[in-house]
């Protein structure tokens, strides 16, 4: 299978840092706790300080919405949504074991991190661009939604729409659950020193991942000059 952003996306927002990795072998019985706690009280000592919506990475993010014709307040990306419910309620929701520690890192770094059941989704491509209006998305409620067209969004070979208003909201139907063995996980920044941040993640999530689960796993920083990653069998 082969994951990339087009080249739209490139053009569109140069200032774009991303990577992604690919592990086989995922379950849900492993203990992430002590570890996902470990990243979120990194973030919670940075929100002492202020609160999310002066952190640059979360800026950044919201020009980038602005730009897509979005009020930022209105739809926030991932990251700044996990942080809001941090800083109001103190922990994040348990869900499952890898979504836990990549919502940890997520709220550690200040950066979107979406994690999908790569058996949910239909290849050979999975790409970030624009909707043509005729995809599908299926809600974590189950309901369907289409995106309208020029949203920005996951696409797979078959038309489905696995996130909408590309990081504000995932799709339940790739969703990790209790049957996940294979996963794709996502992280993305738009902030000045993203490229390195990015980097670092990927390297940290590796690290979590061998330790906590039996699993192979592979990985790439994405560019606009090397923007797919192909992974799996």
């Amino acid at each position: 299978m082969r994951f990339r952003h087009a080249d739209t996306i490139w053009a569109t927002f140069p200032e774009l840092a991303s990577g992604a990795l690919y592990a086989t072998g995922i379950g849900a019985a492993a203990d992430t706790g002590p570890r996902a706690a470990a990243y979120t009280a990194r973030a919670l000592a940075r929100l002492a300080d202020t609160t999310e919506g002066e952190f640059p990475e979360v800026l950044a993010w919201r020009r980038a919405f602005s730009r897509m014709g979005m009020k930022p307040t209105q739809y926030r990306c991932a990251s700044e949504s996990l942080l809001r419910r941090l800083r109001k309620e103190g922990t994040l929701p348990r869900i499952h074991p890898l979504v836990d520690l990549c919502n940890a890192l997520s709220v550690a770094y200040a950066v979107p991190v979406a994690v999908l059941d790569v058996d949910r989704i239909a290849g050979p491509l999975l790409e970030v661009r624009p909707a043509a209006g005729d995809e599908t998305y299926t809600a974590f409620g189950g309901g369907v939604e289409r995106p309208a067209a020029g949203e920005v969004t996951f696409v797979d070979s078959a038309g489905r729409a696995h996130a909408r208003r590309w990081t504000h909201r995932q799709s339940g139907h790739s969703a990790v659950g209790e049957h996940t063995r294979r996963v794709l996980v996502v992280t993305e920044a738009m902030h000045d020193d993203g490229a390195e941040a990015v980097s670092d993640l990927l390297k940290t999530l590796q690290e979590e991942v061998a330790a906590h689960w039996e699993a192979v796993t592979e990985s790439a920083v994405l560019t606009g000059a090397a923007p797919d990653f192909v992974f799996g069998d």
